[in-house]
């Protein structure tokens, strides 16, 4: 992403950033790995493929020839279609309109589609930071809230750990070069990422308990539009 695919009001937070806060890093999700891990597309294709398969057996044990299978089959393209594309919609806006930023004092996320809104995490509410790297090198940075604080789930989704329903944790997701992330993100919690985490295996999440947070006077979780 370019500095100015950026919504403006993220823009203007990071320029008038408080006296001694610093950016350290920013950023955005690329549109792909977001939309196979986040939005399913995958998934979603293969639900179909299998559908239209199942449509073929049931066909052909009916009695009908292979022609006629596959054109009852066929039947779901268009349905199978629309499903994909407006997935696949989805997915892309929800990349061009998210954007991250690490300072030393917080990690900023801006995302939403229709409406936008920006989840301000301050450092002193994170208590670890995880990182997995995929296939496609491109990261997943989970954040671990400490308690009591918490996030609401939906409107931190696409940008939250999945299967985290009880007490969410918000994510930088599918974000390139993970490693620089990494070190921002270390620098930002002021802790070092764990030889571990930088060397991760591409299926297995770990997460960075090197990472501590300093105490810093900021204001609770929140997410204004």
């Amino acid at each position: 992403m370019n500095d100015d695919d950026y919504e403006p009001s993220l823009n203007e937070r990071l320029q008038q950033l408080p006296e001694g806060e610093k950016l350290v890093w920013k950023g955005g999700p690329e549109f792909w790995p977001l939309a196979r891990r986040a939005f399913h597309i995958r998934g979603l294709a293969l639900y179909f493929f299998a559908l239209m398969v199942w449509r073929v057996a049931s066909a052909l044990s009916d009695g009908r020839t292979l022609l006629d299978a596959l054109s009852y089959a066929s039947m779901l393209l268009p349905l199978a279609g629309l499903a994909l594309g407006l997935v696949t919609l989805l997915a892309w806006l929800s990349a061009r309109n998210t954007a991250y930023a690490i300072t030393t004092k917080r990690v900023l996320i801006k995302s939403g589609i229709a409406l936008s809104g920006t989840l301000n995490l301050p450092l002193r509410y994170i208590e670890n930071a995880g990182m997995k790297v995929h296939a496609d090198g491109t990261g997943d940075f989970p954040l671990a809230i400490a308690k009591p604080e918490r996030v609401a789930w939906m409107l931190a989704w696409p940008n939250v750990r999945p299967w985290r329903l009880t007490h969410p944790e918000p994510m930088l997701r599918a974000v390139p070069n993970p490693e620089r992330v990494a070190a921002a993100l270390a620098e930002a919690l002021g802790g070092q990422v764990p030889r571990a985490a930088s060397k991760m295996a591409q299926e297995r999440p770990s997460s960075s308990p090197g990472m501590t947070a300093p105490t810093a006077a900021m204001p609770s979780l929140n997410m204004p539009s």
